[in-house]
């Protein structure tokens, strides 16, 4: 099998930071936003949430300006047509979504009424958006904003178990090496398919 069969240390190494951080956030909006209101811990948590959220856009920018300098692999030959562009069109939606997301969280943040500072994990100021932040009345577009990022944070979750799904599909019932393309190569199974 061809080395190239392969995404390179760095793109596997953004992608599963990436799933960490996500899963993170994922974790902390279903907890935090049924804590009692104006709490510590909620206060904390909604901090968290921000910087990683930030973290995750920062990260996205960096996965695509490293896809676009180096070409990932391909999918196998014997693979239809109609999965490899459900393949790329679940890529494109999930690409769109992590940097949708924080930009959604971020005007949420920028618009919120309560005009809340982030400082991204307890160090670095973080600004708000220009325009939201200075609207007469911001309650109705923080509102707008808030069931957009909560909807789309759902929107997500559908298409990680699709991806996590489609990936297990593909390593236990088809057993091919989509899988393990992209685990770290310390894993046994990515070992075993290099040559």
């Amino acid at each position: 099998m061809s080395g190239s069969f392969r995404y390179d240390g760095v793109a596997v190494f953004l992608h599963w930071l990436t799933a960490v951080a996500i899963i993170a956030l994922l974790a902390m909006g279903l907890i935090m936003t049924d804590l009692p209101k104006g709490s510590a811990l909620q206060f904390s948590m909604f901090q968290m949430h921000k910087s990683v959220g930030i973290s995750v856009l920062v990260l996205t920018l960096l996965r695509l300006a490293w896809r676009l300098a180096h070409r990932p692999p391909a999918l196998p030959d014997d693979m239809p047509a109609w999965e490899k562009a459900a393949a790329h069109a679940g890529h494109l939606v999930l690409y769109l979504l992590l940097l949708g997301l924080p930009f959604s969280g971020w005007a949420l943040v920028s618009a919120s009424p309560f005009n809340i500072p982030t400082v991204l994990f307890g160090v670095l100021a973080w600004p708000h958006l220009p325009i939201l932040s200075t609207l007469a009345d911001k309650k109705p577009v923080a509102e707008a904003l808030e069931d957009l990022h909560s909807a789309a944070a759902w929107v997500l979750i559908a298409l990680l178990v699709v991806h996590i799904g489609a990936a297990l599909r593909h390593h236990f019932l088809l057993k091919d090496d989509v899988l393990r393309r992209m685990l770290p190569r310390f894993s046994p199974s990515s070992r075993s398919a290099n040559p």
